[in-house]
């Protein structure tokens, strides 16, 4: 008899010693418990040491880090019809760890999807062009769309980074042509204009040589000084400058 009462008395207190520590649980700094009393919600608690009655409550933890969510690569059609291949990366984070566990089944798996089809939608809306000049407005776009939608969800979308935009070699080829088509054309703008800013200067030179004789004359040596010093076999016979009035005179 004595037996049996010391096997329930070892067995009983084992069992208590189990019961107080499952009581106790320790949820690290960035860790939350969410508290289920009977199924309803009680309370949000941590970090430290807490204590969960068995049974009774229930606790599910929360992660408050930041995360850090790659987005697959989505095909988009952009609104000038051209097919490309887009992914991106995501970080939010949890900010109300009730929300997230009550309101949404799977907080993770519904900011992916929700994330997937609003980088479809928001890069749809939008030329090649702009897909690849204006990224961090489209990032931006996106991050405030995420994050509106989020919030009921007690998720914080802190930023959204477009990492690829991969094209088909077709396209990469087209680009290329614009853009050496486009090079061409500044390069003969700038012909142009080098030519007409040349031309005034030229006619501003030739009103300046036209009002003094003694100016045209010293334009004239130069020009044979520059003639002497070229190797070159050129015979130059120098006329004075005033023997010339003489056949411009009808």
């Amino acid at each position: 008899m004595e037996f049996y009462m010391d096997f329930f008395t070892l067995t009983l207190a084992l069992m208590i010693v189990v019961l107080l520590i499952s009581i106790f649980r320790v949820l690290r700094e960035y860790e939350r418990g969410v508290i289920f009393l009977l199924g309803r919600f009680y309370k949000v608690k941590g970090p430290g040491l807490i204590i969960v009655i068995p049974l009774l409550q229930q606790m599910v933890r929360v992660d408050l880090r930041t995360v850090v969510m790659d987005v697959p690569t989505q095909d988009v059609i952009s609104r000038d019809n051209v097919s490309v291949k887009v992914n991106a990366v995501i970080y939010f984070r949890v900010v109300d760890p009730e929300k997230s566990i009550i309101q949404v089944e799977n907080f993770f798996e519904a900011t992916s999807q929700l994330s997937q089809t609003t980088l479809r939608s928001v890069l749809g809306q939008h030329e090649l062009d702009d897909m690849l000049a204006e990224r961090e407005t489209l990032n931006t776009d996106i991050q405030m769309i995420l994050d509106k939608q989020t919030d009921a969800w007690g998720i914080k979308v802190a930023n959204v980074e477009i990492k690829h935009v991969d094209l088909d070699e077709s396209m990469i080829r087209a680009i290329a042509k614009q853009a050496e088509a486009e090079r061409e054309r500044r390069a003969k703008v700038i012909h142009a204009l080098g030519e007409y800013e040349a031309s005034e200067k030229l006619l501003d030179a030739a009103k300046v040589l036209a009002k003094q004789d003694q100016a045209l004359q010293l334009r004239y040596l130069q020009t044979l000084v520059e003639l002497a010093g070229d190797k070159s076999s050129t015979i130059v016979f120098p006329m004075p400058i005033n023997l010339m009035k003489h056949f411009n005179q009808p």
